[in-house]
Parts: C-alpha cells; structure tokens; sequence
C-alpha cells in the first residue's frame, strides 16, 4: 500500500490517526473549526472539536461520514470513534 495510508502497522496507532486527521483538517479549517485526537486506547478513538465545529449542527455528520469513514478505511483496527463534544 501507499506510504501515508495508514497501512504501516509498525506505527504507533495515535501517529497512524493523526497522519488521517491531517487529511480532513483542511476542510475543518476552512470553516473556522479542527479536530483533535484524545486517546487512542485500545482502538477506541476519542476526539475533541475545537472552534467553529463546537456548536456546529453538522458535527456528528462530519464526524461519523467523514472522519470516522476515513479512519476505518486507513486503520482497520479502529473499534470506535467518539467526540467529547
């Protein structure tokens, strides 16, 4: 597989979900918010939005159809993905 897929599985799992967070994050930005990783534990996800994305009515949206998507697609031992916010 590509280099930067995720494929690596001798990388660390939080740098494998940073690397996919990086894809989306342009477009997070683009509209005034971002996203950043919490934990890793054990492949339970846990993110936290930041700006814009804290009150925005499309974040589960953005979270389940986008980044929880990607992630499982790149990380296939992803268990879950979950937002504190």
């Amino acid at each position: 597989m590509a280099p930067g897929n995720g494929a690596q599985t001798h990388e660390p799992l939080d740098e494998r979900v940073r690397a996919v967070l990086d894809l989306v994050r342009p477009g997070i930005r683009d509209d005034g918010g971002d996203v950043e990783l919490v934990s890793t534990n054990g492949g339970n996800i846990v993110l936290r939005f930041l700006g814009a994305c804290v009150t925005c009515p499309s974040k589960s949206m953005t979270l389940r159809g986008g980044i929880e998507r990607l992630l499982r697609e790149r990380i296939p031992e992803i268990v879950s993905v979950e937002s504190l916010n």
